[in-house]
C-alpha cells in the first residue's frame, strides 16, 4: 500500500531523515519505534505532505505522492491522528469530529458519526462537551475518532499513548488492533516500544533520522540489541 524509498529531509541545515524506506502492505499494523527526537514525527510529517522530502520518493497504492499537497493526500485516504492529539479545545466532540468529514460529501457521514460513539462510549456520553473539559484519554479517543471520521485506508497514529495512564494505554492500543481487525491498515509510532511491538506486523527501529533494524513485531521484541535500548534490559 506505501512504499518510501530513501527519502531525506531536512529542516534547514538539519538533516533530519537520512534515506529512510519502508514499506507498509495492506491490512498490516506497521510500528516504528525509537527515542524522543529520532524524527519519527518527521516521518509522519512527511507522509502526510506537511514536510517535504529534499529526495526520495513515497508512493501509496501505485501513485507517487511526493509532491502532492496534504489536503489531497488526506482525500487519497491517508489520514493522521497527530502527536499531542491537537483537537479543537473550544469546540465540541460532536464538531471535532465533524471536522474530521470536512471532505465528505457522502451520506454516510451520520452512520459513521454513530459508529465512533459505538467504539467511545465516552465520546458519546461528552458529545455537546467542549472538547478541552475531556481527559488526556478522552482527547486521544476523540483524536482517533475524528481521523476515522475521513474513512482512512492508511491511518497514521503519532504517539497514541502519550501522556496516558497505563490503565488507558492498554485501552488505546486495543482499539487500535480492533481498528484494523476492521480493514484499516495502520503505521504507528510509539516510543512505547513493549505495546508499539507487541500489536506489530512489523517494525522499524528508527534511530537519528535512519533505520537502523527491520522485522516482525515478535522478533524485535526479542532482539537483544532492541531489548537492550527500548525494553529496559
Amino acid at each position: 500500500m506505501l512504499r518510501v524509498e530513501s527519502i531525506n529531509v531536512y529542516y534547514g541545515a538539519i538533516h533530519a531523515l537520512m534515506d529512510v524506506s519502508l514499506e507498509v502492505g495492506q491490512g498490516e499494523i506497521v510500528s516504528i519505534i525509537g527515542s524522543n527526537g529520532a524524527g519519527k514525527s518527521t516521518l509522519l510529517r512527511t507522509l502526510s505532505g506537511l514536510k517535504r522530502a529534499r529526495t526520495g520518493s513515497i508512493q501509496f497504492m501505485d501513485q507517487d505522492i511526493s509532491e502532492t499537497q496534504a489536503c489531497d493526500i488526506v482525500s487519497m485516504g491517508i489520514v493522521q491522528s497527530p502527536e499531542g492529539r491537537r483537537i479543537f479545545t473550544n469546540m465540541s466532540v460532536s464538531e471535532n469530529l465533524q471536522l474530521g468529514a470536512y471532505i465528505r460529501r457522502d451520506a454516510g457521514v451520520g452512520k459513521d458519526m454513530e459508529e465512533v460513539m459505538q467504539r467511545f462510549p465516552r465520546l458519546k456520553e461528552r458529545i455537546k462537551q467542549n472538547a478541552g473539559t475531556l481527559s488526556g484519554g478522552e482527547q486521544q479517543m476523540l483524536a482517533i475518532g475524528r481521523a476515522l471520521m475521513c474513512r482512512p485506508k492508511l491511518l497514521l497514529l503519532d504517539e497514541p499513548s502519550l501522556g496516558l495512564a497505563p490503565n488507558l494505554v492498554t485501552e488505546i492500543f486495543k482499539i487500535i488492533l480492533d481498528i484494523n481487525a476492521e480493514g484499516v491498515t495502520v503505521l504507528v509510532v510509539e516510543q512505547n516500544a513493549n505495546r508499539a511491538l507487541d500489536i506489530a506486523h512489523r517494525a522499524y527501529v528508527l534511530e537519528t533520522g535512519r533505520i537502523v533494524l527491520s522485522d516482525t513485531g515478535k522478533a524485535l521484541l526479542t532482539n537483544p540489541k532492541v531489548k537492550e535500548a527500548y525494553l529496559g534490559g
